[in-house]
This record gives structure tokens, sequence and C-alpha cells, in this order.
């Protein structure tokens, strides 16, 4: 694993974090890491992009059947 310094962190943010910390039973470096996991494993709108690009649309519904599906679900 690897060491995370951050610098220039505001005290009100350090003191939001450690509340937070406390709250979850955590310490503040746990609780940082484990929010730091969560957001490097969410994709990026730069990553979900690449992967809607990339996504097969030759098939699943056309136009008139999603109208039709809509107009269904209207009555």
């Amino acid at each position: 694993m690897s060491t995370l310094y951050i610098r220039d962190v505001p005290d009100e943010v350090t003191a939001t974090l450690k509340r937070r910390a406390a709250q979850e039973g955590l310490s503040l470096s746990g609780f940082v890491a484990q929010q730091l996991t969560k957001i490097a494993s969410t994709p990026s709108n730069a990553d979900l992009i690449d992967q809607l690009g990339a996504m097969r649309r030759d098939s699943g519904p056309d136009i008139q059947e999603i109208l039709s599906e809509l107009s269904n679900g209207r009555r």
C-alpha cells in the first residue's frame, strides 16, 4: 500500500472528516482511505462516455417500438 500526504487541507474540512470518521468508528486515515477508494472505483464522466460510445447500437428497440411503449404506458 502507498502512503499519501495531503497538504493545505482547510481546518473546517479536517474537522468534518474527523467527525465523520468518529461516527463510523474509524480513524481519520481509515475513513479518508475508504472515501478515496469509493471515489477511485466510481467511473468518471469521461469513462462513462467512452463506455457508451463503445456499446453496440444495432440491437434494441427502434423508435416506433419506443413510442408505442410510451403510448401504452400512458393509458
